[in-house]
């Protein structure tokens, strides 16, 4: 009786240390694991998400305003070395290259081309502009005059 006890336990552990053995041969999520993180990792981005969305848009209007302030600066170093503000022809591209005709130019005065604004459109440019000098629009994301939240004009004579 004892040998049959004993047997039976042997068999008993020999079929434990087999499936460890199969488990430990097979790693692996199972589909419920699987499953429990995409839900996880859905609820994160439901959550993250709209927080992230709100914050980038005050992020490409300060851009916007303070790529005008650079081209403010830059404007401001051409006319003290030509005598005037390049005409809506001449644009901002004046600022990185020299235009034709003009003698007293001492640029560039931008260290890089004319970037867009935030959004990927052009900067308007206009000289002499509503307000005096010269105004620097951004258009917002639409890229169209008017518009009001992200569409929202930029300008130079509100930007500060």
């Amino acid at each position: 009786m004892a040998s049959s006890v004993s047997s039976i336990i042997s068999r008993k552990s020999l079929r434990l240390r087999a499936s460890a053995v199969k488990r430990s041969l097979n790693p692996g999520f199972t589909l419920m694991e699987l499953l429990l993180v995409l839900v996880i990792i859905g609820l994160l981005a439901a959550l993250v998400g709209p927080t992230l969305y709100q914050r980038i848009k005050p992020a490409k209007e300060s851009a916007a305003r303070a790529q005008i302030e650079n081209f403010a600066t830059a404007l401001d170093s051409y006319l003290l070395d030509v005598g005037r503000y390049p005409t809506t022809q001449e644009g901002l591209k004046a600022l990185r290259a020299k235009p034709e005709g003009v003698d007293k130019w001492n640029g560039p005065y931008l260290k890089k081309d004319v970037p867009s604004d935030s959004w990927g459109n052009p900067f308007v440019y206009r000289a002499p502009g509503r307000n005096g000098g010269y105004e620097i629009i951004s258009y917002g994301a639409d890229g169209r005059e008017g518009g009001e939240g992200d569409n929202a004009d930029i300008n130079s004579w509100e930007a500060k």
